[in-house]
């Protein structure tokens, strides 16, 4: 990847909380720094995602860690041709930054092919969606505020089976999340 890509891709992504908290009048400070290493996840162990793909999600900052201010996952992919279906935060930002693979993502009504080292903004209240292009991807996911989808990651993992629609629809629902359109197919 090229240096100055991912140096101004982490740039972008290290602004992003200082922005979020910008307006915040009550403030969260950890007394101590903390190390995830590579292949790992602070907390859950993998988690390994049932429904809407079979992707598996390592936690490297819980929204517990920065109480709820913050959370980034480390997403591997190994679904190609499915995603997520079209949905909404209502209070929470999110952003993308492609490690490795391909992917197409909605985001209201633009759609937007990404690859290695592109990165993206989805803001909250606005319906988006994704689909893993690659047969092998990675994302690293910013979430701000942290919200409740790191439960959501571990409700779908601790499926015993295949949700139907409706099921999903509920996990989203109790996780602050709507389901308002099917799953984006790959143009």
């Amino acid at each position: 990847m090229n240096r100055n890509r991912f140096i101004a891709a982490l740039s972008t992504l290290a602004a992003a909380p200082s922005l979020a908290f910008s307006g915040l009048k009550k403030t969260f400070q950890m007394s101590k720094g903390f190390k995830i290493n590579a292949g790992e996840g602070r907390k859950h162990g993998h988690i390994k995602l049932k429904g809407v793909n079979a992707n598996v999600l390592d936690v490297k900052i819980s929204g517990t860690d920065t109480d709820g201010g913050l959370a980034i996952f480390e997403q591997t992919s190994l679904s190609p041709g499915r995603g997520t279906p079209l949905h909404v935060h209502p209070s929470q930002d999110e952003v993308f930054y492609v490690l490795e693979g391909a992917y197409y993502f909605q985001v209201g009504d633009e759609k937007y092919h990404l690859k290695t080292g592109d990165s993206i903004f989805l803001p909250r209240k606005v319906p988006h969606a994704w689909t893993q292009v690659a047969e092998k991807g990675k994302m690293m996911v910013v979430l701000q505020p942290a919200g409740k989808l790191e439960y959501f990651f571990v409700t779908m993992a601790g499926m015993d089976h295949e949700p139907t629609k409706e099921e999903l629809a509920k996990v989203f629902s109790d996780n602050e999340m709507q389901v308002v359109g099917p799953p984006l197919k790959i143009e």
